[in-house]
């Protein structure tokens, strides 16, 4: 099982295939098995790169809390490790947030970004009760409800539900908490305009609560092309994978003919 060594704590990792490398960043609870399906399409084409966020899945528990800037940091740890000087960053929902975080502050390693259901910010009162009440049922005695939950809403199968709920139910409560936390106070809105790169924007049409985020996304990023999916909701890399993989795969040929690696 490959680890890596982060400043003490041990992360999980994948890599996959060969050519312009992309991580995928996972949202809170989840895992990388969430891009269970990018794994195995895209690696055929790409170097596909996934982990667990500290203190989820299979990496150990952070004595650090769990901030933006440091699952960034341990994203640049692992590049450097792989002896990757630039990659495309995938991040869904959350991990949207982490990605535009990602090209803040490494502008220089970024190639480009994919946001799937993903915001700069926390806005509506709605998303926030929802996120609230996942930071409740993150505890040891009602996680393994949320982890059910959660983990049979981004499942397309049966066989996938059960590896989505088992690596999920590795993780520790407090870093999981945390993750959700910071996800609440977390603002990058008025950031936007300064990145650069060229970013893939991903909804569903029938996630409607996330459509103002995609929105402020679009009006807001000087480089981006927003695609909304007819008749899908939130969980798109589980639930539309081949469509969504259809669609990285053109947006990072197209862009890979632009930047150097």
């Amino acid at each position: 099982m490959p680890m890596l060594d982060v400043e003490g704590s041990n992360i999980y990792y994948q890599v996959k295939g060969e050519g312009t490398p992309i991580v995928f960043i996972h949202p809170p609870l989840l895992t990388s098995t969430n891009f269970v399906y990018q794994l195995e399409q895209l690696s055929k084409t790409f170097k596909v790169i996934t982990f667990d966020i500290r203190g989820h899945g299979k990496s150990v528990y952070s004595k650090q809390a769990i901030t933006y800037p440091l699952i960034v940091n341990d994203i640049v740890n692992l590049l450097d490790y792989l002896k990757i000087e630039k990659a495309f960053i995938c991040g869904y929902s959350t991990g949207g947030s982490i990605l535009l975080e990602f090209l803040l502050m490494n502008p220089s390693r970024g190639l480009g970004g994919i946001i799937i259901s993903g915001m700069s910010e926390v806005k509506d009162f709605y998303l926030k009760q929802r996120i609230a009440l996942a930071v409740k049922l993150a505890n040891k005695k009602a996680i393994s409800v949320l982890t059910l939950a959660v983990a049979w809403g981004n499942s397309n199968t049966r066989q996938v539900f059960r590896k989505l709920y088992k690596d999920a139910s590795y993780g520790d409560a407090r870093n999981i908490q945390q993750y959700y936390n910071y996800s609440l106070r977390y603002n990058c809105t008025s950031r936007l305009p300064d990145i650069n790169s060229p970013v893939l924007l991903v909804f569903g049409t029938k996630d409607k609560a996330f459509h103002q985020y995609a929105h402020i996304l679009y009006e807001k990023l000087p480089h981006n092309e927003l695609v909304f999916f007819e008749n899908e909701k939130h969980q798109i890399p589980t639930k539309a994978a081949v469509k969504l993989n259809e669609n990285i795969d053109a947006f990072i040929q197209k862009h890979s003919d632009t930047n150097a690696l």
